[in-house]
């Protein structure tokens, strides 16, 4: 009974609205680096994955120790101004080999951006990493391998996990339901040019109007509430915080919830989209959720 006792705990600690972020323990990894291992040494991979006839760039924290280790992908928002690789270093620190990649047209990578690609992009970046030989290289499991998002990131997450079903889990962090941001094209197009607009820096290929002809154009598939019903099954950590969209985010845990879902943990938390003051808080709460997954899909 000990296990499921201590597993019930982490979830409340998890899910329990009234808590305040530091009331759980703050796990080791979050505060304190781990001991040295001289032979496999914790390192830094740069990695170049095809996907769409180009070669994106990415960047890969690979945990210390002989591994194979779990593996935790990391997918950037739009544009990605804020990277999450404080993230990425605890969950590395934590015992997982961390993925991150720039998408096409984004901070660097060749081709041209589009919302589409990032889906596509996120697909190749799992495929690279299960090809035996790279996961080798980079001393991962491909059989244990979790996904992150922040704000567009939680929505490649979204439906990545969603089409995904190896994966052992995925996290949430402030997502933007772009389907959502869709169909609010059809009678606001004016106020979505004008998001897109400001958050268009580093993209290549792509204007304001582009960005919103694309997301009204598919917005009825890309919503949150079209992929509930595969995230039904699934681990899933939905995070957060004063930016408008707890809404949306509470509305995808009712729906998974309602088809019989018992893997969906919530947790808000009064901060700002990038969580800026609760940067500690957010790393806690992610590697007390890793220590939960299960060890195969």
């Amino acid at each position: 009974m000990r296990p499921y006792f201590i597993l019930a705990c982490v979830l409340l600690a998890l899910t329990g609205a009234g808590a305040a972020p530091g009331a759980a323990p703050v796990p080791r990894a979050v505060t304190a680096d781990p001991q040295p291992d001289h032979r496999y040494p914790a390192r830094m991979a740069v990695i170049h994955v095809p996907s769409g006839g180009v070669e994106i760039n990415g960047v890969v924290y690979v945990a210390s120790g002989p591994g194979p280790h779990p593996a935790f992908v990391l997918f950037h928002g739009l544009p990605g101004n804020e990277k999450n690789l404080d993230l990425a270093q605890a969950v590395r620190r934590a015992g997982y080999t961390v993925v991150t990649v720039n998408y096409r047209g984004s901070w660097g990578s060749p081709g041209e951006y589009r919302f589409a690609h990032d889906l596509e992009d996120a697909r190749a970046t799992l495929a690279y990493i299960r090809d035996p030989k790279h996961a080798r290289d980079l001393s991962l499991d491909p059989s244990r391998i979790a996904i992150g998002g922040h704000s567009l990131g939680g929505w490649v997450v979204a439906h990545t996990l969603a089409a995904d079903p190896e994966l052992l889990g995925g996290v949430m962090i402030s997502a933007a339901d772009l389907g959502a941001t869709g169909l609010r094209a059809a009678e606001h197009r004016a106020e979505v040019v004008a998001v897109m607009d400001d958050n268009r820096e580093t993209l290549a290929g792509v204007t304001p109007e582009s960005m919103t002809d694309e997301l009204a154009a598919n917005a009825g598939g890309w919503t949150y509430a079209a992929a509930a019903p595969a995230l039904v099954p699934r681990h899933l950590l939905l995070l957060t915080s004063d930016d408008g969209g707890a809404p949306a985010a509470e509305a995808l845990a009712r729906a998974i919830r309602a088809g019989g879902g018992h893997h969906v943990a919530t947790r808000h938390v009064a901060t700002d989209h990038g969580w800026s003051d609760h940067r500690i808080a957010l790393q806690a709460l992610v590697i007390r959720w890793l220590a939960t997954l299960p060890a195969t899909p």
